[in-house]
């Protein structure tokens, strides 16, 4: 699912819709930073990160933990979350 993918469900009126969209969007920047630092590890970047590595590892374990609620809240609330 692209960020575009998304924009409906940003729109809609019930808050589950909306969840989901801020789910679909988060596990979307995740898979993209993760993939960064991949290739980063690979020595396959083609550009150079402004900030240190450390700080990129830190945002990737807050969007961890970020998914990991969400996911609970998903169970709790009763939003089925598609496969990302």
């Amino acid at each position: 699912m692209t960020l575009q993918d998304t924009v409906a469900l940003m729109n809609s009126a019930d808050y589950k819709e909306r969840f989901k969209a801020e789910y679909y969007q988060l596990a979307n920047r995740f898979k993209g930073l993760k993939k960064m630092l991949e290739e980063w590890d690979r020595g396959k970047l083609k550009f150079s990160p402004t900030c240190p590595r450390s700080t990129y590892d830190i945002q990737l374990n807050a969007m961890t933990d970020y998914l990991a609620i969400l996911e609970a809240r998903a169970v709790m609330e009763d939003i089925e979350l598609k496969e990302v």
